[in-house]
């Protein structure tokens, strides 16, 4: 669930309006501001778009540290290569709408994460629906060339998502694939990407789109960690998009949980540099010794606090740094702070250029495309979903009247495309926010969620290890963490039978005691790391949302729809995920 950035990009055809240094000693990414600035940010009313007032000069000092991965250029490769192209029939579209495959076709695009559950989802969509798309540069961690391709072979190209397209295209489709995606040998926390002059060169001259995919999503990672690609990497890797001499778009995605604490009805709306979610409770004035949101400094303390501890314990407090910083100004963990200054970042360092920030929820399993149910690893709620399958448990702490927010990954792909072509075509010098979300117009309740769970255990029950079936009673749903552990303890100590051991066997008994008290902490620790979710008070508005996919042509509907509206949770939970989850993350074990 963990989602690497060193020579000179020189602002030109793309001025930014802001100063990005690059500290050589300690390779972070600061900002500095002029007095003089203005940066005004306007809520809904605007459509979420922010506006800048003011000038501001920039400079980016990276450093060389790589090289590139070219595609095959051989005559024969690129004679297969062509027919390939010609035998695939793209989407015709009979009406206008937003234009989307016909943006896509020649775009060039450098997408970091490219290697990640969603950035995969996202490349196969584009090959399937725009097979004349230009180039596709992936930035991907490597020592080498040959390990860089290797790694796109493995993690992509050979894996079963792209199985549509692998029947396509036949003996063909490796020479195709091929000479679409070209490996870039990088890291996105390197000031340069530690991209080459080469390299940085070409992808300067041919990319049109820039897509921030990389991210690390743990919850309570280590502070430096997780500042180092949330939020220096999006400052890293603006310093290339300014660089870009045709560049028609900057995409970040995001999270909607950005929105930290808030509560209520949360509008789509941007960061400016600066913003705090604790800072927003004072209307008036702020009180004494309330200190401001200064990323600069959260990068220097972070740097500075990593030197301050022995080794035996920099990584433990590394991570409670972080909690307490996110806390501090009204973030609930590391992963949703730094994530909230990478936007901070970008909307500062993006000067003229269109911006477009994604901020899906819990993104799951695929609805429809390429096929229903795909995905890779465990994301939010899935260890819940196993764990109760599997029996081991029959409970969790929850809101029985908060709401789980999730999306599909394919509808998440789709308003992505969407918003890149929209956006890309308009050229406009704003910044525009859309929130990926089920909260407002479609909840899902837990109490539901964990009806549709129960029935869909008891009708195709999980499977233990002597191949009878596993009956799982209904979940129960606790509000407080006392009464969650009490019922953790008797559950396991049921389980286990403990209770009958005791009188008679006291070493077993004691050795089962230590087993169980072991189940009881990793449940509750699960359930501490969830909390600030299972009980969010937010609910995430998506009008942003709705007008794109309103904008689109009936056809584009059909071919890029993200109506999350019109998702059937029952259907889509015990028929899509969960199946989906047992094929591709149990991987048939225990089904």
């Amino acid at each position: 669930m963990e989602a690497s950035l060193l020579n000179s990009f020189s602002s030109t055809t793309n001025p930014p309006n802001k100063l990005a240094i690059f500290s050589e000693k300690w390779d972070w990414c600061l900002l500095r501001r002029k007095k003089s600035s203005l940066a005004v940010c306007q809520g809904a009313s605007s459509g979420g778009n922010a506006k800048k007032i003011s000038g501001f000069s920039s400079a980016a000092t990276l450093m060389d540290a790589g090289s590139l991965v070219l595609s095959p250029n051989d005559q024969k490769v690129k004679k297969e290569n062509n027919i390939a192209v010609n035998e695939l029939v793209p989407f015709v579209e009979t009406h206008d709408g937003i234009g989307i495959v016909k943006f896509l076709r020649g775009k060039g695009f450098f997408i970091t994460g490219g290697t990640g559950f969603l950035a995969k989802v996202l490349i196969e969509k584009i090959l399937r629906t725009a097979p004349d798309v230009g180039k596709i540069y992936l930035l991907i961690k490597a020592k080498t060339k040959e390990a860089a391709m290797e790694r796109l072979k493995t993690e992509i190209i050979n894996t079963e998502l792209f199985k549509g397209l692998r029947q396509t295209y036949g003996k063909s489709y490796q020479a195709f694939m091929l000479s679409k995606l070209v490996p870039v040998v990088g890291n996105e926390c390197d000031s340069d990407l530690g991209l080459g002059d080469d390299i940085a060169a070409l992808i300067a001259k041919e990319v049109d789109v820039v897509i921030n995919s990389a991210a690390n999503t743990t919850f309570h990672e280590r502070y430096d960690v997780a500042l180092d690609i949330n939020t220096k990497g999006p400052c890293n890797l603006m310093a290339l998009a300014n660089k870009c001499k045709k560049l028609k778009l900057f995409l970040q995605v995001s999270t909607a949980y950005v929105n930290g604490q808030r509560q209520g009805r949360i509008m789509e709306k941007p960061f400016c540099i600066g913003e705090s979610i604790i800072g927003e409770n004072y209307t008036s004035e702020t009180p004494p010794g309330f200190e401001s949101l200064d990323v600069e400094n959260e990068m220097k303390l972070a740097m500075n606090s990593k030197g301050a501890y022995e080794d035996n314990e920099v990584a433990q407090k590394m991570k409670d740094l972080g909690l307490e910083r996110a806390r501090k100004y009204g973030w609930q963990d590391t992963y949703v702070f730094t994530k909230a200054m990478g936007e901070m970042v970008i909307d500062d360092m993006r000067g003229d250029l269109p911006v477009v920030i994604i901020r899906p929820s819990v993104i799951e399993s695929t609805c429809k495309e390429p096929f229903p149910g795909w995905m890779e690893g465990n994301r939010m709620m899935d260890p819940i979903v196993l764990y109760y399958g599997k029996g081991q448990l029959t409970g969790f702490l929850v809101d029985p009247n908060g709401v789980l927010d999730v999306v599909p990954a394919d509808m998440v792909v789709n308003a992505t495309l969407a918003a890149i072509a929209k956006h890309g075509m308009a050229q406009k010098p704003d910044i525009n926010v859309y929130q990926i979300t089920s909260s407002v117009v479609n909840p899902l309740d837990f109490q539901d969620l964990s009806k549709l769970l129960y029935e869909h255990y008891n009708s195709s029950p999980c499977m233990d290890s002597e191949g009878r079936p596993i009956n799982v009673p209904s979940m129960k749903l606790f509000s407080s963490m006392e009464d969650f552990s009490d019922h953790i303890w008797r559950d396991a100590t049921q389980r286990s039978g403990l209770t009958a051991l005791a009188s008679s066997n006291g070493k077993l008994s004691q050795k089962l005691e230590t087993m169980c008290r072991k189940s009881v902490e990793q449940a509750k620790y699960l359930a501490s790391i969830y909390e600030p979710y299972t009980f969010y008070g937010g609910r995430f508005d998506n009008s942003n949302t709705e007008r794109l996919m309103d904008s689109m042509s009936e056809e584009e509907k059909k071919k890029f729809g993200f109506d999350v509206g019109s998702l059937d949770w029952k259907d889509y939970i015990t028929n899509v995920h969960i199946p989906g989850l047992k094929r591709h993350v149990l991987k048939g074990r225990g089904v």
